[in-house]
């Protein structure tokens, strides 16, 4: 067996840790960077799972701080203006007082006096932490003001919004309107709009029907590079004493599709495992591990659906990729009818996000282990 001393996984299914654990993505960063540099916003889209989020923590680490300032605001947890808002005023006033000085907090204080800034320690990590009251009907009037804080910073501040489809479903503000008419006046701050759901990303930013028309960048990432990941988890797997081949790892990519989580996962166990030489039967059994533990959650989702929809969803697990959904071929070789029901379980399996149409208008399970699941249940 390997060396089981005690040290870090780099195979991180969780966190960005830093640029000595990331892999490639060299290109991604260089746009990222010319875009926001010369004042153009970026619109980032990819499926689940395949990294956006870590690229952008990637790009943010490469900034040097006192050249920009980089705020990065997760919106999936948001239900309405409010909680948007707060989050955005946390994010912004934490960083800005990390590390804590007296400057930034008579600046700080002075800018948002009217607000009320409290400053505090996080109990979690021990950070300083500063929140601001929002009252009601003011949220507006609050985003207004942080934006003007960062418009009137000393360097270009950069904002990530991650899952920032999230908007289009608050029910009590017309969150695009909104934010367009700030966005157009800021000269300072830059934007990545970073979202999962292609379709509603897609829509917002590229109809022009709808406030954010045309207004950045659109920049789809795919997944990484098999011969640069391989060259990535080969490095770290040998420095902790193992080997990785390369026909093994084409085994592993493949069958996840190339989903960075997927094989961040994998990769993840097989480090802890220590076994000396990873092969093709090594690479079955931590599969195996992971489907037999996500097996509830799995049935679970079998159980929320339709009978016809988990029909069509098994059917395009066992093809892997399906072209043609509407095929004779197809519907006769799975046994599911007309098309017309079929057709009506894609479209409700698409806004479950369980299954996704790709940019060649192919159809693919969503997620990449319970694709495995469903071929063998």
């Amino acid at each position: 067996m390997a060396n089981m001393m005690k040290c870090i996984n780099p195979f991180s299914i969780t966190s960005y840790m830093g640029a000595a654990y990331f892999c490639d993505r060299d290109e991604e960063t260089k746009e990222l960077a010319g875009a926001l540099s010369n004042g153009r916003n970026v619109t980032l889209v990819s499926p689940r799972r395949v990294g956006k989020t870590g690229l952008i923590h990637h790009f943010f680490q490469r900034l040097k701080p006192n050249e920009v300032q980089c705020f990065y605001v997760d919106l999936y947890s948001t239900s309405n203006l409010h909680e948007f808002t707060q989050l955005f005023a946390q994010e912004v006033l934490t960083k800005r007082i990390t590390p804590f000085s007296e400057q930034v907090w008579a600046e700080i204080t002075h800018f948002f006096g009217a607000l009320r800034p409290v400053f505090g320690t996080d109990p979690i990590t021990g950070m300083p932490q500063c929140t601001i009251d929002i009252q009601p009907q003011r949220e507006e009037w609050t985003m207004q003001q942080i934006f003007a804080y960062l418009e009137n910073s000393s360097t270009p501040c950069y904002v990530a919004f991650d899952e920032f489809q999230t908007i289009a479903e608050y029910a009590d503000v017309k969150m695009e309107a909104l934010l367009r008419t700030h966005i157009q006046q800021l000269h300072n701050v830059h934007f990545i709009f970073s979202g999962s759901k292609k379709h509603i990303m897609t829509e917002m930013f590229s109809s022009a029907k709808r406030p954010l028309y045309r207004i950045t960048q659109m920049m789809h990432i795919d997944v990484i590079d098999e011969q640069a990941y391989y060259s990535f988890a080969a490095k770290h797997l040998s420095a902790h004493g193992q080997s990785l081949d390369a026909d093994t790892f084409h085994d592993l990519y493949t069958l996840v599709d190339g989903y960075t989580w997927n094989i961040q996962s994998l990769l993840n166990r097989l480090y802890q495992s220590g076994v000396d030489r990873i092969n093709h039967n090594s690479v079955l059994l931590t599969i195996n591990q992971i489907l037999q533990e996500e097996m509830p959650s799995y049935q679970m989702i079998c159980r929320l659906i339709t009978e016809r929809q988990l029909q069509v969803l098994r059917a395009v697990a066992k093809e892997g990729v399906v072209k043609e959904p509407g095929s004779s071929v197809f519907l006769q070789k799975h046994r599911l009818g007309a098309y017309s029901t079929v057709r009506s379980a894609i479209q409700n399996l698409l806004e479950k996000e369980l299954l996704y149409q790709k940019d060649d208008g192919t159809y693919v399970v969503y997620e990449k282990f319970f694709a495995l699941w469903l071929k063998e249940h």
